[in-house]
């Protein structure tokens, strides 16, 4: 199983090994999707987790109390064809390439497993083609 999850590290949790005792303690793969943690300062990590769901479980229960914030991804970009243009703006701004213009065929491409659900394109689009598509 996979879970999306944002660590968020207060200042003195910066210096955990995190991502070693997921894969020592837990089994858990760990794969850092985008993460801002500088020394002495507090930061944040979005990472993808797989691994069994008991043991997902437990290394969350572990990282709360390590004194990590978590939050899980809430649910999914989606992209509407009907009004979607192909600009290109919000693949300008993805910083996970999930969104990338071709212009071969001047084309938007979405790879959804590549996307992080950062919501950074949403407010991008001009004609309000992006949208979070919650889990129910």
């Amino acid at each position: 199983m996979k879970r999306r999850l944002t660590v968020h590290f207060p200042r003195e949790s910066v210096h955990l090994p995190i991502t070693y005792r997921l894969a020592v303690d837990f089994d858990i793969a760990a794969k850092i999707l985008r993460a801002q943690i500088a020394p002495n300062q507090s930061g944040t990590m979005v990472v993808e987790l797989s691994g069994d769901i008991d043991e997902l479980d437990a290394a969350e229960l572990w990282m709360e109390r390590q004194g990590l914030r978590l939050d899980r991804v809430p649910g999914e970009i989606r992209i509407d064809p009907e009004h979607c243009i192909d600009c290109g703006i919000c693949a300008s701004i993805c910083p996970s390439g999930a969104l990338r213009f071709e212009s071969a065929s001047q084309r938007l491409r979405f790879d959804a497993p590549r996307c992080l659900v950062c919501e950074q394109c949403i407010p991008s689009c001009p004609l309000e083609a992006i949208s979070l598509v919650l889990e129910s």
